[in-house]
């Protein structure tokens, strides 16, 4: 077949297209999806509203849920636009915004994760050094540099993937730009690039989740000289919801990512994209609701008080 550049369009297969429930699960899709943005923006408005939660857990919270909101707006929006019209189109700038702006976001949210798990320890094993430990000076470099780290990352695998010259079909098996899929398009030898995506993996998968796994260990073994029953619970509380997160968002990009290139099958990597694009999302203002319950019921009050004043 005659060489393409990267100015021809690709075309994006899509989830739903090989489904009898196609259309059961594209309203699915976009509940699910809807929920997510609207659920993440009133926690990031409410915790940026609410003084009471000015504190770092919550601030590396606020940026969780910014994440989310612009991954669910990178991803379905298009993919919504493609079923309904069936213009499966996408040109290589649009291709290659969808991957950077897609490894910000997931490759942000890794360090992300692990800068909460180290809040957490914090604020279980030395709470009384909580405001040296973890300062706001800390904390905002410790966000500046998950999405400094994420772009970086964006970018270089954005740039190296279109750079390649594409011999095969334009089609893409997937429901968006995701790197690994357009590289099985490529005509040249892609190993170099493989061997570099697998060591950026490692640094932005492995490394995280390194973290994470000590920060929990030392959080265990502290949980358990705990005395009262009351305060091993409230320990428990706390960190359910952020390993629930860390489960689903880790196994989800691992399984993607690190997997030898013979297991990989197209279908495969489209359900486990979706849990990790389109459903894991939608889960963070769900498990992290306990904790913002009290707060989101004090901002109703003084809004329904505020109106009657206003009224009278």
């Amino acid at each position: 077949m005659e060489n393409w550049n990267t100015t021809s369009d690709f075309i994006l297969l899509g989830l739903l297209n090989h489904t009898g429930a196609h259309q059961f699960l594209f309203v699915l899709v976009l509940i699910t999806a809807f929920i997510s943005f609207v659920g993440n923006a009133l926690m990031f408005l409410l915790i940026l509203l609410d003084s009471g939660l000015h504190r770092p857990m919550y601030f590396l919270l606020s940026q969780l849920s910014l994440m989310d909101m612009i991954l669910v707006i990178t991803i379905v929006p298009k993919m919504a636009a493609d079923y309904l019209t069936g213009r499966m189109f996408i040109s290589p700038v649009g291709c290659g915004f969808q991957i950077f702006f897609f490894l910000t976001l997931e490759g942000g949210e890794c360090f992300l994760l692990a800068a909460m798990s180290y809040d957490r320890y914090v604020a279980i094993c030395h709470p009384l050094r909580y405001p040296v430990l973890m300062s706001w000076q800390l904390c905002l470099r410790m966000t500046l540099g998950s999405w400094f780290l994420g772009a970086a990352d964006g970018l270089m695998q954005a740039a190296a993937t279109l750079n390649f010259s594409f011999c095969r079909t334009h089609e893409i098996d997937h429901f968006f730009c995701e790197a690994p899929s357009l590289v099985r398009l490529a005509c040249a030898d892609t190993s170099v690039f493989e061997y570099a995506m697998y060591v950026c993996c490692v640094l932005m998968l492995l490394v995280p989740i390194s973290l994470i796994l000590i920060s929990y260990s030392l959080i265990l073994a502290a949980v358990l000289q705990m005395r009262s029953n009351e305060a091993r619970k409230k320990a428990f509380t706390t960190c359910s919801s952020h390993i629930s997160v860390v489960g689903l968002f880790f196994g989800a990009a691992i399984f993607t990512y690190m997997r030898p290139k013979s297991y990989r099958l197209a279908n495969h990597d489209k359900v486990v994209s979706a849990c990790y694009t389109i459903f894991t999302p939608v889960l963070n203002p769900l498990i992290y609701t306990k904790h913002l319950n009290s707060s989101c019921s004090k901002l109703v009050a003084i809004e329904c008080i505020t109106n009657c004043l206003c009224l009278l």
